[in-house]
């Protein structure tokens, strides 16, 4: 792998693939293989990619959604063991069946053993926090596992006739509305095991935070208390919230310690991801240390199994 004369790298909790079979017309860009995304992970300086499933994977198969979820587990899984160092992953299952997510669940971790588990915002029309999903985050705060929460892929509401793209607005509020709700149906104070990681910076909820907790006290929100500590407690990854407005909004809810880094691959890749990662290294808003917290040794606390090739390439430097 290609690094720097400092020996910087990062680890990418943000990265998503998808099983060849899976990669159809639905997909926006040319699926990489196994090969291709290591070519593009040492040009980005990343040692590491904890890897997802896209939405898109799900939203195209409603109809056979543990099939299709055990594939992409163990399409990842399979992955990890030819590229131990290099993959990580994050367990796809098929919400809203929540039966079938608690069998593959405990597939996927105690089986396959991956590394922890990705939802996505909402599932059958569903936000995360719905009392539906209290037996999957039931078990995910008994395992103390790793969540990453991924907007699902969301149009606008067609009465609304807005042809605007939807990663520019509705992913980012999507993300925010999941956040609010756990925090708004007490999930998150009920299940204070997991180790949630929210995508892009958690949407809007860094500028939304004092808003947010206004919860507190509310008629309609009974026993939401402490709302400010809870969305502290979360990490928060980085892929497309790397300008100086987005960070400087992020750094003034949560501590460095509970910032990761992020890219989005291979959705977001080219020129817009350069010019992400120049955002990432010109911000002015980081020192040496908070820097490579974030990079780096934030995510190897949460995934200390790649702790000895930090070891290694520390011992390089």
């Amino acid at each position: 792998m290609s690094q720097d004369s400092t020996g910087n790298w990062r680890i990418d909790v943000h990265h998503h693939v998808v099983p060849p079979q899976y990669a159809d017309a639905s997909m926006p860009i040319k699926v990489p293989d196994a090969d291709a995304q290591l070519r593009a992970m040492d040009g980005w300086k990343i040692r590491t990619a904890i890897t997802s499933l896209t939405p898109r994977v799900v939203l195209t198969n409603p109809d056979r959604l543990r099939k299709v979820t055990r594939a992409c587990n163990e399409f990842q899984a399979g992955l990890v063991r030819d590229y131990p160092s290099r993959f990580g992953a994050f367990a796809v299952l098929p919400l809203p069946d929540v039966d079938g997510a608690l069998k593959e669940l405990a597939y996927a971790l105690d089986v396959l053993r991956l590394d922890g588990v990705g939802l996505f915002s909402s599932a059958g029309g569903q936000y995360l926090g719905d009392p539906l999903f209290d037996p999957v985050f039931e078990e995910l705060n008994r395992r103390k596992a790793v969540l990453f929460l991924h907007p699902s892929h969301c149009e606008a509401p067609e009465e609304t006739r807005l042809r605007v793209p939807p990663y520019v607005v509705e992913y980012v509020l999507d993300t925010t509305r999941a956040i609010v709700n756990l925090v708004f149906t007490g999930t998150l104070r009920r299940c204070p095991g997991i180790r949630l990681i929210v995508a892009h910076g958690g949407g809007a909820v860094p500028y939304l935070a004092h808003r947010i907790s206004t919860l507190e006290g509310h008629r309609n929100a009974k026993g939401v208390t402490e709302v400010i500590p809870t969305l502290q407690s979360l990490y928060y990854e980085t892929a497309s919230t790397t300008a100086a407005y987005a960070l400087r909004s992020l750094q003034e809810l949560v501590d460095s310690t509970h910032i990761l880094w992020g890219t989005d691959l291979p959705f977001v890749y080219g020129e817009r991801l350069q010019s992400e990662i120049d955002h990432w290294e010109e911000y002015d808003g980081f020192d040496a240390d908070s820097r490579s917290a974030a990079e780096r040794l934030n995510a190897l606390r949460l995934f200390p199994r790649f702790a000895p090739v930090a070891s290694e390439l520390g011992s390089q430097t």
